[in-house]
């Protein structure tokens, strides 16, 4: 009787999925460009790495692991964290090697090697971005201070420390804390191809009951001209923000700058001119001290993600209302939303435990003008597949997405390349293109493959008929591909485009049929309808 009821308990959850699938299925409508990325944590050994390991080769073979899948999955950008406290999972002048990347702090992987540099190539490779996750103000992960390495800014400069709980923190008031910290954005920007850097929603600590924060004679000493604390300490964050872009910008300016803000920014009984109507415990602007509207609207980030963990329908913080909030009050600037991957199956809440709940926040990004993607918190919490979560992004993610164009960058426009040939080879089918030779000097920075079933060129806005994005920063002139999927009898015709840093794509390249048969293949140059082209000359179409 028991194993009658299990299985017919299994039946019925497998049933509730096989029906959200079908119907995800109708309800999907693919779009060309959105930012699909994913926070990977390295705190406490949260995603990456698994495990404190100082050997090169275990540590490449786990990240380009992680990479894989979310190609595979559809995504096209990662948010790796590489300052958790303080310190860097890359070789670094300013602070120290963490613990959380070979278990002791200050030790460097063996053989040494730079895990940053390899992670940025990797993910490139992939034709993904990669963000580098660092956490401003964070010092310590707990009170433990004499296993900090000895050049750890705690030991270097005591006096740039507050404790907060069971925390120390550096202290935002203090001018050589906001130096010391764009130093530590600048050497990142400088040394490595990074897509962007990301600054998460830590700022001035979270409130924490019988917690106080000692600032008041720094108040006293650097808040002249200040009517409160609070605004005295919302300008300390502001100056950082402010400072960061700058110092980002001066060195490269195609390095987006992006923060991850708590979800609600102000409730309207705070503010009814421009709060949200929500009744969130925290808020941004009023407990963490971040104004991130002020951010937005002065240029200094180009894209934001508010973390919306909170389900539709959600009385005090409802998803769809703060999305319609965001949406509105982001004025040139990218908005993505952040999801709670970690929530899913794992929530008193009983919308968390549907597994239509994420689908319909990515449809509802989808339905919203302003918003361009999704980020999701954490790594982990997707790959363990809490109710076929990754079947659902697996469906929604299935076409290739470009990522949201960011002309604010003013980057060179690629030009349109040139596809030479397309010819088979065992079976496949290989095509290859150079460059405009316009783009000598600044090359594109990635290229982007149609394919179209028939003999004609289709819909280039359609995302379906993208067979590939190459790796990202290819600097050779002349490219080429091998499309291992064409199959036998079949009519196919192919363009490729070039892109920018800002995700700008040129004009298509001329199209260029082939057909693949049991004992070859034919190509034809298009330029005319295909019944036309048929009554053409006979010297358009040649045989390989």
């Amino acid at each position: 009787m028991k194993t009658q009821r299990l299985y017919l308990c299994c039946a019925a959850v497998l049933l509730c999925l096989l029906s959200h699938s079908a119907t995800a299925q109708q309800a999907i409508v693919p779009v060309k460009r959105e930012f699909r990325a994913v926070w990977i944590s390295s705190i406490a050994n949260l995603d990456y790495p698994k495990r404190p390991n100082a050997e090169r080769v275990a540590l490449k073979e786990e990240f380009k692991n992680l990479v894989d899948q979310y190609k595979k999955l559809g995504f096209n950008a990662v948010i790796v964290q590489m300052r958790p406290a303080a310190d860097a999972l890359y070789a670094s002048k300013q602070v120290p090697w963490s613990k959380y990347l070979t278990g002791a702090q200050g030790r460097p992987p063996y053989p040494e090697f730079d895990p940053l540099q390899f992670m940025v190539e990797e993910t490139h490779l992939r034709g993904m971005e990669f963000h580098a996750w660092l956490n401003p103000y964070r010092a310590t992960a707990d009170l433990d201070t004499l296993s900090l390495s000895p050049v750890h800014a705690f030991r270097l400069h005591r006096d740039w420390m507050v404790r907060y709980g069971n925390r120390f923190y550096f202290n935002p008031a203090i001018p050589e804390v906001r130096q010391h910290i764009s130093d530590v954005v600048a050497e990142v920007v400088d040394n490595y191809d990074v897509d962007a850097i990301h600054f998460d929603d830590y700022f001035y600590p979270y409130p924490e009951k019988n917690a106080k924060l000692a600032d008041s004679s720094d108040y006293r000493f650097f808040g002249l001209g200040f009517r409160t604390i609070e605004d005295w300490r919302r300008s300390n964050i502001d100056a950082l923000i402010e400072t960061v872009s700058q110092r980002i910008k001066a060195s490269k300016t195609h390095v987006k700058f992006g923060v991850s803000p708590f979800g609600v920014w102000r409730n309207k009984d705070k503010d009814p001119q421009f709060g949200s109507d929500t009744r969130a415990g925290v808020t941004c602007y009023d407990d963490l001290y971040a104004d991130v509207l002020k951010w937005i609207r002065n240029g200094w980030i180009d894209y934001v993600i508010p973390q919306i963990y909170w389900n539709i329908g959600y009385s005090p913080a409802d998803h769809t209302t703060l999305l319609n909030w965001w949406s509105t009050v982001v004025q040139d600037c990218h908005l993505y939303i952040g999801h709670a991957a970690y929530k899913v199956g794992n929530n008193a809440e009983p919308a968390w435990n549907d597994p239509g709940e994420i689908p319909r926040q990515i449809r509802l990004n989808r339905r919203t003008a302003k918003c361009l993607g999704s980020a999701y918190f954490r790594s982990q919490s997707v790959l363990l597949n809490p109710l076929a979560l990754v079947d659902s992004l697996a469906l929604y993610y299935a076409p290739k997405a470009l990522i949201p164009e960011m002309p604010a960058l003013e980057q060179p426009l690629a030009n349109t390349p040139k596809l030479q040939t397309i010819w088979p080879q065992k079976g496949k089918v290989k095509l290859r293109w150079k460059a405009n030779k316009v783009d000598k000097i600044q090359p594109p920075r990635y290229y982007v493959i149609y394919r179209f079933d028939g003999d004609y060129a289709g819909n280039f806005d359609d995302p379906r008929n993208i067979l590939a994005i190459t790796p990202m920063g290819a600097q050779s002139r002349k490219q080429k591909f091998i499309d291992e999927s064409a199959q036998t009898g079949l009519f196919y015709t192919y363009a490729v485009t070039a892109v920018n840093r800002q995700h700008t794509e040129s004009k298509p390249s001329k199209p260029r049929a082939i057909l693949k048969k049991p004992q070859g293949l034919r190509w034809a140059r298009l330029g005319t309808p295909p019944g036309e082209r048929e009554r053409g000359r006979e010297g358009e179409r040649e045989r390989l």
